[in-house]
């Protein structure tokens, strides 16, 4: 009796911990980014610079390759993260006069310096051939909040978009060791924008254009992956998510393109896993993230805010582009309770230089990722950390509104990360 008992509030535990983690990411977040996804989202994956979509590892695989999830067990993984982006822009050269749009020379920090994430993860196998779970997870990267006027005529400036997602997964082995797995998204954004007043002579909607608070959007997309040994101690693993679509921000119809549209890029990423030992594995992922698939996130800013208003289909965006990001991981069993991991990420430059002036509001411009990491096994749980360390990054490049001006756009990040891992 006393270990039903004992099963039934360590049930109700785990329940209670989501449920305070939903409302942690309702809180707001940030994360480690390539633009703006995570380079990770599991403690183990966070060791290996996001590397994993061919190793699984844990309950959260399904935000990497769903197919993971069947070879992993029945488990509970808990995380949280406590991040530290530091954002920083600065302009040089005197403004022109009007009617150039010129800004404050100096540089500007970003407050908000910490935040804390968490992540949860549930599988259970329903015979050995197939097995359920749910991962929650979220993206971040666009948070600002710059005690200044930065535009001129403007209160303090930022933004801050939360992006949370539930993935319940169902994967099932094709062959003892080939699986698939499918995952369909549940998504939750929260978005807000401050200090944009200047620019209401370009918007569609000025009233819905900047200062409205916290708006929220709802979506769902879906995510299918593949997991397999083609080779003795060589595994291959591939998956692709759609562009989870979502309702529009109408606070800030005026803002976003496509009357207050931010739909979710979509993404396909492969990787392979090789065991060159019993004890030592090397992961290696691809990546690419299409932000060409959503008109607010890719459109130019010029010449769009010249020919067409904010907020119209062709409204001006941050341009970011597609990019490619290549992911490297190493993990060594040096023994039955211990593993270590480390791992390397380079992604593409998602901001030209020629769009760094709306960029101010959302710098994600990190292309490199150092990590370290390790697990701790104690009988059926584990006890698991890791470090993350994201190089300064910068782009430079004209005011596109006073060419007399350049902006420099810099950015570095830490994140410390801890987990547990329970096991049945």
């Amino acid at each position: 009796m006393r270990s039903k008992k004992s099963k039934r509030m360590q049930k109700l535990s785990v329940l209670a911990l989501a449920t305070l983690m939903l409302i942690a990411f309702a809180a707001g977040n940030a994360f480690a980014t390539n633009g703006y996804f995570s380079n990770g989202y599991s403690l183990e994956s966070k060791s290996m610079a996001g590397a994993g979509v061919a190793l699984p590892q844990g309950s959260l695989d399904a935000s990497s390759n769903p197919a993971s999830m069947v070879f992993v067990g029945k488990r509970i993984d808990i995380g949280f993260s406590f991040f530290n982006p530091n954002r920083k822009y600065t302009v040089t050269g005197n403004p022109s006069p009007p009617p150039a749009f010129g800004l404050t020379p100096g540089s500007q920090d970003s407050d908000s310096k910490w935040f804390i994430i968490p992540s949860f993860g549930f599988n259970r196998m329903i015979d050995d051939k197939s097995s359920v779970g749910v991962s929650i997870y979220g993206n971040g990267g666009m948070n600002t909040n710059y005690d200044t006027s930065t535009f001129y005529g403007s209160s303090p400036t930022g933004v801050d978009l939360i992006q949370l997602f539930i993935a319940p997964t169902y994967a099932r082995k094709i062959a003892a060791k080939h699986a698939f797995g499918i995952t369909p998204i549940f998504a939750y954004q929260s978005f807000e924008a401050k200090g944009l007043q200047a620019f209401s002579d370009f918007s569609s909607r000025p009233d819905k254009l900047t200062n409205n608070d916290h708006d929220s959007s709802y979506g769902f997309g879906l995510k299918v992956g593949y997991l397999g040994e083609i080779l003795p101690n060589l595994n291959i693993g591939a998956s692709v998510q759609t562009k989870i679509l979502m309702t529009k921000f109408n606070s800030y119809k005026g803002l976003f393109a496509e009357q207050g549209d931010f739909d979710i890029p979509a993404t396909t990423t492969v990787g392979l896993a090789y065991k060159v030992t019993p004890d030592l594995t090397v992961a290696l992922d691809w990546q690419k993230i299409y932000y060409s698939g959503v008109n607010a996130i890719n459109n130019p800013f010029l010449p769009n805010i010249m020919i067409s208003q904010l907020g119209n289909d062709n409204g001006a965006g941050f341009g970011w582009e597609d990019i490619n990001v290549i992911k490297v991981g190493v993990q060594w069993e040096s023994s039955k309770e211990w593993t270590w991991r480390a791992g390397y990420s380079y992604g593409e430059q998602p901001i030209p230089d020629s769009e760094v002036l709306f960029n101010i509001l959302a710098p994600g411009v990190i292309k490199h990722h150092a990590t370290v990491g390790l697990t701790k096994t104690m009988g059926n749980n584990e006890l698991k950390f890791a470090l993350m360390h994201a190089f300064n990054e910068k782009v430079k490049g004209p005011n596109a509104f006073d060419p007399a001006q350049q902006i420099e756009l810099k950015m570095n990040q830490w994140e410390i990360s801890a987990g547990y891992t329970w096991k049945f």
